[in-house]
């Protein structure tokens, strides 16, 4: 099974897939998760906010 959040992929990404998360405000982590708003708008955050809800 491949896995999708690593190796050649990453490199792929802008800046390897790293910034700085706008839910948890963490920097230099990968981003690679999408997250829908309550306003329908999408965020690419990390993978400890991924379930996260978000009134933004």
């Amino acid at each position: 099974m491949s896995k999708n959040h690593r190796g050649k992929a990453l490199s792929k990404l802008p800046s390897r897939g790293r910034g700085t998360c706008p839910v948890c405000k963490t920097k230099r982590i990968k981003l690679l998760y999408t997250l829908l708003t309550e306003n329908g708008t999408k965020l690419t955050v990390c993978k400890r906010c991924q379930h996260k809800t978000v009134s933004v």
